[in-house]
């Protein structure tokens, strides 16, 4: 959530929601949507559907009869943040629908702030709509309420989040999604494909894919033509112009098979993968596959295959059990790994998770300590890795431009969780959604400066 930064979680504080005319009459939604990419697609959905229905969308608490909290559930931190905005949004308006990841704890939500209007749980659009109904009934006007054909976005205009599939089918111990989420459902390739074409259209330049676990999608399809319609799906997305960029892709073996669209430009050559952890003991302790020496194979094969590959991944430090001598095995691990993009995140207890019943928990000091030497030696890495590109000429894209010069990614960074690559001349003539080449003529430890080619 908004406490940890954006280099530690691949997390989203609060969305900024467009402001839209209103007419005469017309009843009126906030929202508040916390959480991750995930979490903002369901918003978007949400809202695409009042907006439909005649809804007008408030980009401030006074403004609307109601608002609606899209909530995070995955940590006891992130939990937190969700009842705190629960209550602003109460003190500040007092009409309030909850939704989202913490909805599955209704009688949590409740016991903390019993004056909420309905709980809703993740992914229920139908009960949200119900709710809302309930609350500030619509009132439609079909010559005047138009709705976009991409519907109501929340990201800038240039990318957009595609989320493929929902729920997951693993049953890591340190995590509750599959409860909060159910088990993993694929959407119909055609309704994947049809929504990145109206995107595209709409002029989105990136799409990110999304999901619980990308690399298993379609595989919950019985009788399936493919073994992996991910494989497939990612080449259609790939032909449809925009940079298409992975994330949450699990370490199947058949993500090497993914690889060959990435040297041929497909899709971006960017990887998103939670490892968590390198020693086998944790991992197994996580119900994670434990075969870190092979996972280094893969990652050597990866980059044999398409050498401008970038890998992201996220890690858990002080699980229950990890001793000293493992986590110097991570650390080790991530020498010989050299991975290009690393956040990590101290391991809590989640209610509900097998995990906090596993004996030896690590004390909260030595979590900070081998957090913060886990950090440094991710930064370090980073900056060795930034300092290499001085000098090259890389494309980049432009999310936004101001008085002091134009802010843009690479291919090697996503929204929100990675660098940026910063133009401080001749930038006057960019916008948003530009791509444009530059050369690198300055780094950082996790930033590039440079100029217009």
């Amino acid at each position: 959530m908004s406490q940890n930064p954006p280099l530690i979680r691949p997390d989203l504080a609060r969305a900024t929601v467009p402001e839209m005319a209103r007419r005469e009459g017309q009843p009126t939604i906030g929202m508040v949507s916390l959480g991750c990419p995930k979490a903002l697609v369901d918003s978007e959905r949400i809202l695409t559907r009042l907006r439909a229905e005649g809804y007008a969308i408030s980009p401030d608490y006074k403004g609307a009869d109601a608002v609606i909290v899209n909530t995070c559930g995955f940590l006891d931190s992130a939990k937190a943040e969700s009842l705190d905005a629960i209550g602003e949004a109460l003190r500040e308006n007092g009409r309030v629908i909850v939704t989202g990841c913490l909805g599955a704890e209704p009688e949590y939500i409740t016991g903390a702030h019993p004056k909420v209007m309905a709980v809703t749980g993740p992914h229920q659009y139908e009960q949200v709509l119900d709710a809302v109904h309930g609350v500030v009934p619509p009132a439609p006007d079909p010559f005047i309420d138009l709705l976009p054909a991409s519907g109501i976005r929340l990201t800038p205009r240039h990318f957009s989040y595609l989320k493929i599939s929902e729920g997951c089918d693993h049953k890591c111990k340190f995590c509750i999604i599959p409860d909060m989420r159910g088990k993993l459902q694929s959407r119909p390739a055609k309704a994947v494909l049809r929504e990145a074409e109206k995107l595209v259209e709409a002029g989105v330049k990136e799409l990110l894919v999304i999901s619980q676990d990308t690399s298993a999608y379609g595989t919950d399809w019985k009788g399936r033509d493919e073994k992996f319609p991910i494989l497939s799906l990612a080449r259609d997305l790939g032909s449809l112009g925009a940079w298409v960029r992975m994330h949450y892709v699990y370490p199947y073996p058949h993500v090497r098979d993914l690889i060959p669209a990435m040297a041929e430009g497909l899709i971006l050559p960017y990887l998103d993968i939670p490892f968590q952890h390198a020693h086998p003991e944790v991992l197994k302790r996580m119900a994670r596959p434990a075969a870190a020496s092979r996972t280094l194979d893969e990652i050597a094969a990866w980059r044999a295959a398409c050498p401008d590959i970038v890998l992201r991944s996220t890690f858990i430090v002080g699980y229950p059990g990890e001793t000293e001598e493992e986590f110097q095995t991570l650390l080790d691990w991530m020498d010989e790994a050299q991975l290009d993009r690393v956040g990590a995140f101290r391991y809590e207890n989640v209610k509900g998770a097998r995990s906090a019943a596993l004996p030896d928990h690590v004390p909260d000091e030595v979590k900070e300590e081998r957090f913060a030497r886990f950090m440094e030696k991710a930064q370090a890495i980073s900056e060795a890795k930034l300092a290499a590109k001085v000098g090259t000429r890389i494309e980049v894209i432009v999310d936004e431009v101001d008085a002091d010069g134009a802010t843009c990614r690479t291919k090697a960074d996503a929204p929100e969780i990675d660098g940026n690559l910063f133009i401080d001349e001749n930038f006057e003539g960019l916008a948003p959604g530009d791509i444009v080449t530059v050369e690198v003529d300055e780094a950082g430890e996790y930033d590039l400066w440079g100029r217009q080619v």
